[in-house]
């Protein structure tokens, strides 16, 4: 089977487990080509995202000409699809947050990526993420290219449900894939209900590196790691705030800061300001083999966050039987269970916050150790990239064979 991915930006720091369920794929016998709409601009350190970079074609590496180009040989080749794509433009623009410029350029995109697919003899196309990307898919497969499916992640994508049009995206496609029964709830909220049967859960998933590993002893050292990217939505500043608390109690400890992003300056600020720069320290971005030997040498992950979907981070501490702190955010609850694996406390709660991780840092190493071993045997259980990449690959086969989702059970979930 030939499929294609289509990402808004590929590959990014950000983006492991797309590049881990895209090796999982091949690893089964399917050919996938990557695409992505726009390069990411920062500084790439993994050796595996260098090597996924050789390998995915930029739309936008065309130009204006060539989009333009693109829009017409379309039109001329296609004038009743181009016509269709058109007015469905005008339909989805009276709900959209973005402008006719943006939506009219997603079409020109899709001109592009059509002739690509058509190419390669692309067989399905998968885009993840509702923005952008779905809608470029949406538009090729309406312009007479491939059946196309999405993943849906969160937590933008539901921040701006309305503006993303999910009646028509998940009404087009061939099935959706949420990651978590949250995920999905929230597509049963945006979506006609005539479509739920087409919305299957796929978890993201751990490859063998992680799956396989040995679990090491958990330090004695009070060292705690938050790994993400530097921005409002990971609760960083109340991170500090909470670690501020302990610093103020006489709690010894350390807090390593493990990725970057636009409020680094906030954030060092603030740290200087609590005096805490003794304490805490911001590495910036890592490649995955320093991320996993931080966590490692750490007692917990903590991740204080206000917004999620479910953080592959969270799966990847478990997966080396580390225990984490946590909040009581979107799917988090789904793997992070309070008192088994790990600590979840309510978002913003500065107090709550420093006393899990004064919990942690008081605990014995084989309290931690127990509580990593449960949640190690829940990542085994739910987030294989095996089995999950398999789950997916079977969808994608029925929706290029052209099976319908018609008498697929809501209850249909994961084991």
């Amino acid at each position: 089977m030939r499929i294609a991915y289509l990402v808004n930006q590929y590959p990014m720091v950000s983006l492991t487990f797309i590049r881990r369920e895209i090796h999982a794929l091949e690893a089964q016998g399917v050919a996938v080509q990557r695409f992505a709409m726009r390069a990411w601009k920062d500084r790439l350190v993994d050796p595996a995202d260098l090597a996924e970079l050789a390998k995915t074609r930029c739309i936008q590496s065309v130009g204006l000409t060539g989009l333009l180009a693109a829009l017409f040989m379309t039109f001329v080749a296609r004038p009743v699809r181009f016509a269709q794509m058109l007015a469905l433009v005008l339909r989805i623009l009276p709900a959209s947050d973005r402008g006719p410029a943006l939506h009219l350029a997603y079409l020109a995109q899709a001109c592009v990526l059509l002739r690509w697919l058509d190419k390669e003899r692309i067989e399905h196309l998968h885009a993840h993420f509702a923005s952008n990307s779905a809608e470029v898919a949406m538009f090729c497969a309406g312009l007479g290219g491939p059946p196309y499916s999405f993943t849906v992640h969160g937590p933008e994508e539901f921040d701006r449900a309305v503006g993303l049009g999910y009646r028509e995206k998940v009404g087009r496609a061939k099935f959706v894939a949420a990651i978590s029964e949250y995920c999905r709830s929230q597509l049963f909220r945006w979506s006609a209900h005539a479509d739920w049967e087409k919305i299957r859960i796929v978890h993201c998933g751990l490859d063998e590196t992680l799956l396989k590993a040995a679990p090491t002893p958990v330090p004695g050292a009070p060292r705690l790691v938050c790994v993400g990217r530097l921005c409002e939505e990971k609760g960083h500043l109340v991170l500090v705030e909470a670690a501020a608390e302990l610093a103020g109690a006489g709690v010894a400890f350390e807090l390593v800061l493990v990725g970057d992003g636009p409020i680094r300056p906030q954030l060092e600020a603030l740290i200087a300001r609590r005096g805490l720069a003794d304490r805490i320290r911001i590495t910036g971005w890592a490649q995955a083999s320093e991320v996993r030997s931080t966590l490692q040498q750490s007692r917990a992950l903590v991740l204080p966050s206000f917004a999620e979907g479910l953080p592959v981070v969270i799966m990847e501490a478990l997966a080396l039987g580390r225990p984490v702190i946590s909040t009581y955010v979107a799917a988090i609850p789904e793997l992070v269970r309070h008192g088994e694996n790990g600590w979840l406390v309510m978002p913003g709660n500065v107090r709550d916050l420093a006393a899990a991780m004064r919990e942690v840092l008081a605990a014995p190493p084989a309290q931690l150790e127990r509580m990593g071993a449960k949640g190690r045997a829940d990542v085994l259980a739910r987030h294989d990239v095996t089995v999950e990449s398999a789950r997916l690959m079977r969808y994608m086969a029925g929706a290029a064979g052209g099976e319908s989702s018609q008498g697929i059970d809501l209850a249909d979930k994961p084991a």
